[in-house]
């Protein structure tokens, strides 16, 4: 069950309060304007949205992040339905084929992993109004 109580941990508590105030500087600008803003998508998430813009279903990045956000705004009053989303996902999770490997190995790749020195992502350009 998905608790209404926050996490204590994460986000640590001076990002968190970087983020509130970067939040309230720019709050009265995107009132007027919007919010423009830049987003890193690990690889395997970039090749699902590229595959979505190939397929048609987005013109481009910026419109795929405009409908899925609305989406999840539109989700966000619907408790119920986040509940059955989480419960699928938590027994996809369960179900899943690959072996389970113990907390401490899995923590040590993931240090490894964080630590490589990755390429730098690619960047979608805007299309140039001419």
């Amino acid at each position: 069950m998905v608790s209404d109580v926050p996490d204590e941990t994460w986000p640590p508590t001076e990002l968190s309060e970087w983020a509130n105030q970067q939040a309230k500087v720019v709050r009265d600008a995107a009132t007027e304007g919007g919010l423009r803003f830049q987003a890193y998508l690990p690889p395997k998430l970039a090749l699902w949205l590229l595959d979505r813009i190939e397929q048609g279903m987005f013109i481009d990045p910026s419109e795929a992040v405009f409908v899925l956000l609305d989406e999840a705004r539109e989700l966000e009053q619907h408790s119920d339905l986040r509940q059955e989303l989480l419960k699928r996902r938590v027994l996809s999770a369960v179900d899943d084929p690959r072996p389970s490997i113990p907390a401490e190995e899995f923590m040590a790749k993931f240090e490894v992993t964080r630590r490589k020195l990755r390429p730098e992502p690619a960047v979608w350009l805007p299309k140039q109004e001419h």
